[in-house]
């Protein structure tokens, strides 16, 4: 219902009338829809930790900037101009402001206290998702932002995304690592789908590799993609020959 919800506020807003870059938001739609109502849900919720981290790079790293890059600059710029919404992302889109909210949530809610009450509580792990997307939101703003004269200057990306690489491979590290006991609703699941012995046998996943694979996922493809975002941000110096900022078109 969300996903839809979001679609249809996004069509209102164009006017129905697809642009270039439409392609990109309705492919966030995608991959949130896989996130949350495909068996990758079913999985990350009482089988899987390793599915539950692919979730959450679904829900950090990739839906966020595809809607945001789907979104039309004139549209984000007419939206922000109503201080409701302009005077909040000023602050927000503020190089600091967004790397602790978006890699401090990251970090947060895989404390194992909140990511167990995410698994044992479902108003909870809405909560968590919600929290996952909307500071997924604010961090990439600040690098995909529609709108260019939004966009961090060069020298502050490198640093702001290069940070965001080091704090997410560190994470990964730790849950590769960590006793597979700190999350202990994946150590004996309830198999309500009749499915577990599949895992354990067919798959050869034993809890133990399914919190190694997890966060391995976090570790490696997480701090990936990270390190794409720099690579496909081509730097420019405008015709002024003031320094080096993003370019791309609107």
């Amino acid at each position: 219902m969300g996903c839809l919800v979001l679609l249809i506020i996004y069509l209102l807003g164009i006017h129905f009338h697809l642009v270039g870059r439409s392609y990109l938001f309705f492919s966030g739609i995608f991959f949130l829809l896989i996130a949350l109502v495909s068996p990758l849900d079913a999985l990350s919720d009482t089988y899987l930790f390793s599915a539950h981290m692919m979730q959450h790079l679904l829900l950090l790293l990739i839906v966020p900037p595809l809607l945001i890059m789907g979104i039309p600059g004139q549209l984000a710029r007419k939206l922000l101009e109503k201080p409701i919404l302009g005077k909040p992302e000023q602050f927000l889109r503020k190089p600091v402001v967004a790397w602790l909210l978006g890699i401090g949530t990251i970090w947060l809610w895989h404390w194992p206290v909140l990511y167990n009450a995410a698994l044992s509580n479902e108003n909870i792990h809405v909560l968590e998702h919600l929290c996952f997307l909307a500071t997924g939101v604010i961090y990439w703003w600040p690098v995909v932002s529609p709108l260019p004269d939004h966009r961090l200057p060069a020298t502050i990306l490198v640093a702001y995304l290069l940070a965001a690489e080091a704090a997410n491979d560190i994470l990964g590290m730790l849950l590769t690592y960590a006793n597979p006991a700190i999350y202990p609703a994946y150590l004996h699941p309830v198999d309500s789908l009749g499915i577990l012995q599949l895992i354990r046998v067919g798959w050869r996943l034993s809890s133990a590799a399914d919190q190694q694979l997890g966060g391995l996922l976090m570790w490696f493809p997480g701090g990936i993609i990270y390190i794409l975002a720099l690579l496909f941000n081509p730097i420019k110096k405008d015709r002024r020959g003031s320094p080096p900022r993003l370019s791309s078109g609107d």
